[in-house]
């Protein structure tokens, strides 16, 4: 029978406590969300949202082609101009998603021959680029420059070495400055997927690679996301002009995709400016996330020390996590949980978000909720 395999998968994932399922979320939820990416909580701010309604009202719902056709606004423009002015780049390109600008920029900065270094803690979109490009690829060991080395010194030809700048499972921070020394003495590219870095890391939230000193270097490429700090959707490619003017020839996500709509790139300029005229949220959300961690190792939780805003904390197994996961959401209280395959080394966890807008009291309560649901 057609697709029969499907209910063996299902069953499988049912033994293992990893059956995922869409929970929709009603637009007035009382939950305290600490579960969403929303790092800045600019996704309901009256500038963000009016800034898409505008948007809306001017160019319509959607962008009505691809971006070499009818889909690139003056809007589109305005936003590739500003974000690479904000993150200090020479250019930026925005694509439909953060996933569409990593798969575009890997697989079209990595042709035939060419060897990929990626990082073993990468996010699924590097993965499945390294996968869809005609390069070859090896994975290095998470966060190790020397591991990066090795593996360069395996190849004579053109490479690039991928890795995520903050790691969405754990939070972490990758070595990028380490990684660019080494990118240098083997003549590689470096592309860094700052989603978790922009709007929270460097000066006033204009992201990793700016914090590491390596915004606008002519070998230093990075994607963002506009659907986390800035609160609205799709994603960008930054860098050398001639890596943007490439990609627009050769990135089939970005070739043969609808252009973002109207709406979210008018949000996005919307956030991305008063990020810039309020940079104080990007050290409130660093704030936070320094609280909340502070608290539930204090509460004897087993939590990583966050180097952005993403606040990891170890559950006993799978199962144990969706049920912690349950039990906040029944005391009011919205937490992510990763399981496998999501988490790389098998350790599932729930995920914290430390916003910029929680209050005291906001953070006292998460963390008095996870204590007392714990496993």
């Amino acid at each position: 029978m057609a697709f029969g395999w499907i209910d063996g998968q299902a069953d499988q994932r049912r033994r293992a406590g990893l059956v995922r399922t869409l929970r929709p979320r009603p637009a007035d939820s009382p939950l305290l969300d600490l579960a969403s990416n929303d790092y800045l909580g600019l996704a309901r701010h009256p500038e963000v949202v009016e800034g898409a309604a505008r948007a809306a009202r001017t160019w319509g719902g959607g962008a009505t082609g691809s971006r070499l056709v009818t889909g690139t606004t003056e809007l589109h423009t305005e936003l590739e101009h500003e974000l690479a002015r904000f993150c200090g780049f020479e250019a930026a390109l925005v694509f439909s998603s953060g996933y569409a600008a990593n798969l575009g920029a890997v697989t079209a900065l990595a042709p035939h021959g060419s060897l990929i270094v990626s990082d073993a803690g990468n996010h699924a979109s590097l993965i499945d680029g390294c996968r869809l490009s005609r390069g070859s690829t090896q994975v290095a060991a998470h966060a190790d420059p020397d591991a990066v080395r090795k593996a360069l010194r395996t190849h004579d030809g053109r490479a690039v070495v991928v890795s995520d700048t903050v790691f969405s499972v754990d939070g972490d921070a990758a070595p990028l400055a380490a990684y660019a020394d080494v990118c240098r003495e083997h003549g590689a590219g470096l592309v860094v997927d700052d989603a978790h870095g922009l709007g929270v890391l460097g000066d006033g939230g204009r992201g990793a690679p700016y914090a590491a000193g390596l915004a606008g270097a002519p070998d230093v490429v990075a994607t963002v996301t506009l659907s986390k700090s800035l609160g609205s959707q799709g994603g960008a490619v930054l860098g050398p002009a001639r890596v943007i003017d490439h990609l627009v020839n050769a990135a089939r996500t970005f070739i043969f995709d609808t252009g973002l709509a109207p709406a979210a790139a008018g949000a996005a300029l919307a956030a991305l400016r008063l990020l810039d005229r309020e940079p104080e949220r990007a050290a409130r959300a660093r704030a936070v996330a320094g609280e909340l961690h502070t608290r539930l190792t204090a509460a004897g939780l087993e939590a990583v020390r966050p180097d952005a805003a993403v606040v990891s904390v170890r559950a006993p197994s799978p199962e144990g996590a969706v049920r912690w996961a349950a039990e906040c959401r029944a005391a009011g209280l919205a937490v992510g949980c990763f399981r496998p395959p999501s988490v790389p080394d098998g350790v599932s966890r729930l995920r914290l978000t430390a916003r910029a807008d929680l209050s005291e009291g906001q953070i006292e309560r998460a963390v008095q909720v996870i204590g007392t649901t714990r496993p």
